[in-house]
């Protein structure tokens, strides 16, 4: 499956007759309202005049993340983009946005103030990082950086903590729903309405270097690189990814390259590796992905750009 393939799967219609409102420029918001609208929901957006950077930095990445969402244009802070703003919020089930607390509250955003304006609406905000932190400078690589994320000089090769903060995003919208379409119990509570859901980049951060705070992914874990089936190996003509993590994936791996093997720890001992290493050395890329057919070892090759 090619990565344009897997980014257009549709979703289930969760969110059919759910209005989402998005305020959210860059990355996060405008990704999380792509979900929601994949999920079936009628999505509206309000930009600036000068527009979404996203729109001048990658006119395609603009055009995939805002297929199908009415975009208006208006500005917030004049008296005729707050009317434009209010017109919607009285449409909107759910407000999305990505700005700092206090310029949320600058706009008139405030949780207080809209909730008592229109209290069946909830309100989805990504900040940077929770609380107080919100108000700090930062961006996908820094919060990357904190929990570790970030080996050496080379920048992480997609935008990770941006684009799990817009799933926990719309995975935000979809509680808000929930939560409004939950019966009423009698139990002299009121009927929840609109809730004011905070999602932070660090936290998705947070979530996403999990792995590597268990071990997994550090140079001694089993995904970290120790495992010699769960391992980049170079090739005749490349690279070649190699998850033959579970004990018949590695036994299938070890076969192929002539390496006995007692148990599965002996998938730790160098020479294992080595001996795989080696093997994988003779291979080109197309031996190796008929390989990886005829043996049923999960293993995807590369080339070395």
């Amino acid at each position: 499956m090619t990565s344009s393939a897997a980014a257009k799967i549709a979703a289930l219609p969760s969110l059919q007759g759910v209005r989402v409102l998005s305020l959210a420029l860059n990355l996060p918001g405008p990704a999380a309202l792509m979900r929601c609208r994949q999920m079936g929901a009628t999505c509206v957006k309000l930009e600036p005049p000068a527009g979404d950077p996203m729109g001048l930095y990658n006119k395609p990445a603009y055009a995939q993340l805002h297929e199908g969402v009415k975009v208006l244009t208006t500005d917030l802070k004049s008296e005729a983009g707050q009317k434009v703003l209010h017109r919607e919020l009285e449409k909107a089930d759910v407000l999305l946005t990505s700005f700092r607390p206090s310029a949320v509250e600058k706009l008139g955003l405030g949780w207080k103030k809209i909730h008592s304006l229109y209290p069946a609406l909830s309100h989805v905000a990504i900040v940077g990082a929770p609380g107080v932190l919100g108000e700090e400078p930062g961006h996908d690589l820094t919060y990357m950086a904190h929990y570790d994320l970030v080996t050496g000089l080379n920048l992480p090769p997609t935008l990770y903590a941006d684009m799990s903060g817009s799933l926990m995003a719309s995975e935000a919208v979809l509680q808000a729903t929930l939560r409004r379409q939950a019966p009423y119990t009698g139990s002299g509570d009121p009927h929840p309405l609109g809730a004011f859901i905070e999602v932070a980049l660090s936290n998705a951060a947070a979530y996403l270097a999990l792995p590597r705070q268990w071990g997994l992914t550090q140079p001694t874990g089993s995904v970290g690189g120790a495992h010699a089936g769960y391992r980049v190996y170079a090739c005749k003509d490349g690279r070649a990814a190699v998850a033959a993590l579970e004990p018949h994936f590695a036994a299938a791996l070890c076969a192929a390259a002539g390496v006995a093997t007692s148990d599965i720890r002996a998938m730790f001992e160098p020479a294992t590796h080595k001996a795989v290493a080696a093997f994988m050395l003779t291979q080109t890329r197309e031996q190796l992905d008929k390989l990886a057919e005829e043996k049923d070892i999960p293993l995807h090759t590369l080339s070395n750009e």
